[in-house]
């Protein structure tokens, strides 16, 4: 029989469980990540969840295994928190690579990270097709931060599909991604990391090219059948634009949120060679979610005036000249026509910088390494 004493204590020991039961539950609970799961190198991930039901609900912090499913993996990633990180609080660049083969401008992009003021300022993540061979393999920054990967070709969804992926990754990765920018392997920095993360970090806008009335248009639109787009997707709302940007926070949310267009865009083509969803998807996604939280134009510099069979101008190591970097650098970009942010800050007065430039080839390394602190990440270069 218990004791007075001891009874007492029994009677406070029940009446404190279900609060110890509430702040077992509320605590941030951690699981191990698999590299299978996601990255190499970590193990854990944060994601922030706030109650559907009650926008006052303070935000729940927990962390658990990043999924291989792509539906599974939007669905988490379409939870996290779509707005800025809190002030004062760090704003990070994420910068994403799609990539078939190895990164062979890999030295450069060291050198222009190496150049910022902070490893805190940015994240990489790499999305490397699985079927591919990688020699050399990714090393220095790009080092286990490959996501896990799928098979991605042209003329096929999987291009956009594998962009999205990349898009969830870093979204669950931190919480302090605030601008997330898409490369490919034949991409080069033309800016320091200093002048790119002000550029970007200040804008209160996403780039990312939207044009309308382009020639094939309605080729690419029908490319899946005459009326498969339909209704969601009316070749009115269709745009084209390039297949690299930059999107604020709330702009990759709306990508990981996406299921009824995206079900469009993910269908098979019956004419390949009128299908290229990673340059219509995403345009045609923001031009109908939130066109006036865009600027219409690319950052990234690439010359179609020479197109060879659907690829740009690509720049040999012998055109690698200081002259050819300043003039990418000074040229105005193209911005989208369709008037869709004329009432409030015209595009015809603005001069967006291009911060990055494609297609160069893999032997222009050389040339463009050195020639890295003089002109591609001397600011002062700029001037002509």
């Amino acid at each position: 029989m218990l004791s007075p004493t001891s009874f007492t204590l029994f009677c406070v020991l029940l009446l404190c469980l279900p609060v110890a039961f509430i702040f077992t539950v509320q605590r941030e609970f951690t699981a191990v990540v698999s590299p299978e799961f996601g990255f190499g190198s970590l193990s854990l991930f944060s994601l922030y969840s706030r109650n559907a039901h009650d926008a006052s609900s303070p935000v729940v912090r927990f962390r658990q295994p990043i999924p291989k499913d792509d539906e599974q993996l939007l669905a988490l990633a379409s939870r996290v928190n779509p707005n800025q990180p809190s002030p004062g609080s760090i704003r990070k660049l994420a910068f994403m690579f799609l990539t078939t083969s190895p990164l062979p401008f890999a030295p450069l992009w060291e050198t222009f990270f190496n150049g910022s003021s902070s490893k805190e300022l940015y994240n990489v993540y790499v999305h490397a097709d699985p079927t591919r061979d990688y020699d050399p393999p990714f090393s220095g920054v790009f080092e286990s931060r490959v996501v896990h990967s799928k098979h991605s070709e042209r003329n096929t969804p999987t291009l956009a599909a594998a962009a999205r992926r990349l898009i969830a990754h870093a979204l669950l990765d931190d919480p302090q991604n605030y601008m997330f920018a898409l490369f490919s392997p034949s991409c080069v920095p033309i800016r320091s990391f200093d002048f790119t993360y002000e550029t970007l970090v200040t804008s209160r806008r996403s780039f990312i090219e939207i044009l309308k009335d382009e020639p094939l248009q309605f080729e690419r639109w029908a490319a899946r059948g005459p009326l498969a787009m339909l209704p969601e997707v009316r070749f009115d709302d269709f745009r084209i634009g390039s297949q690299f940007w930059v999107l604020k926070r709330r702009h990759a949310n709306v990508v990981a949120r996406d299921r009824r267009v995206w079900e469009k865009f993910n269908r098979t083509c019956l004419w390949k060679g009128s299908c290229f969803p990673e340059e219509n998807y995403f345009p045609t996604l923001l031009n109908m979610r939130d066109p006036r939280g865009c600027v219409p134009a690319t950052l990234t510099h690439v010359d179609w005036t020479i197109n060879d069979g659907g690829h740009p101008r690509m720049y040999e190591a012998e055109e690698v000249v200081p002259e050819l970097i300043l003039r990418l650098r000074n040229t105005r970009p193209r911005y989208g026509d369709d008037g869709i942010n004329g009432s409030d800050w015209s595009v015809v007065e603005r001069s967006d910088p291009f911060l990055f430039a494609r297609k160069f080839s893999p032997e222009a390394l050389g040339p463009l390494m050195g020639m890295a602190r003089t002109v591609l990440f001397n600011d002062s270069a700029c001037a002509t």
